[in-house]
């Protein structure tokens, strides 16, 4: 069993940056790629960000490629998420989520086997 919690959400306004960080419980974190996802109010959970085992890969959604940045430190089992040039549109519930053994682009929530209870992200206009 793997816990993972998030932290550093909040509000923020239109053109900000935040820096969401997921701390995982494993010490066999090195075995799991992670990923990002995000659930606005009345939309399905979507796909943000992964990065692989190591640290080498990382994959975005097109619509946060280029503004956000994802990173893993597995001296201290965590994994973050940079967010810059915040728009709106990513106001939502973020989750860390963790993949073991899969490799390679993997987007559907099925490819994870453990989340994070999610932190809010909002950006005003």
């Amino acid at each position: 069993q793997m816990q993972l919690v998030e932290s550093g959400g909040g509000l923020v306004q239109a053109g900000g940056s935040l820096r969401l960080s997921c701390a995982a419980s494993r010490r066999t974190f090195t075995t799991y790629s992670m990923g990002w996802f995000r659930q606005a109010p009345g939309k399905e959970r979507e796909f943000v960000a992964r990065i692989n085992r190591g640290g080498s890969t990382t994959y975005y959604s097109d619509p946060v490629k280029g503004r956000f940045s994802i990173s893993r430190d597995n001296a201290k089992n965590t994994v973050a998420l940079q967010m810059n040039s915040l728009k709106p549109e990513d106001t939502a519930v973020y989750y860390c989520a963790a993949d073991y053994i899969g490799s390679g682009l993997r987007t559907r929530e099925s490819n994870y086997d453990y989340w994070g209870q999610g932190t809010q992200v909002t950006v005003s206009s």
